[in-house]
């Protein structure tokens, strides 16, 4: 029998703020929207953006990174597991949503690209994304 692989990868832009809360024991948890275009023809042969809307979730302490550093339009890469969800709305019907559990997110794009977003440390205000260690230049390669 074949191994079940259930792995997604996805890159795009945060549609809004990240929100986030914690569990009745603490645990931080985040949720994020994602918009993620894919290119195809119209009718008339133009190309397209069309944009795919993702629900993610991040817990713990990347949550937490998440909500610090991150704001709506800025662009993230996801990498995580599709996860079904079912419930019973307050009116008594069933509810039922796929979404993405994030195992790992990248903070894309620089500081110029969304405000409130992420600037790392010892960023220079040339816009350099992430500052220069003295250790690259011992690197043999």
């Amino acid at each position: 029998m074949a191994a079940s692989i259930n792995r997604v990868v996805l890159v795009g832009n945060l549609t809004r703020d990240p929100e986030l809360r914690h569990t009745p024991s603490g645990t931080a948890v985040c949720s994020l929207r994602l918009a993620v275009n894919t290119r195809r023809k119209d009718e008339s042969g133009q190309w397209t953006d069309k944009p795919n809307y993702f629900d993610i979730t991040v817990w713990g302490q990347q949550g937490e990174n998440c909500a610090q550093y991150l704001a709506k339009g800025r662009p993230v890469a996801i990498d995580g597991r599709l996860e079904w969800r079912e419930w019973e709305a307050q009116d008594g019907a069933k509810r039922q949503a796929v979404e993405v559990i994030a195992e790992s997110v990248q903070f894309l794009g620089g500081r110029q690209e969304s405000e409130g977003a992420y600037v790392p440390a010892g960023a220079t205000a040339s816009g350099d994304d992430f500052p220069s260690s003295p250790a690259d230049d011992d690197i043999p390669f």
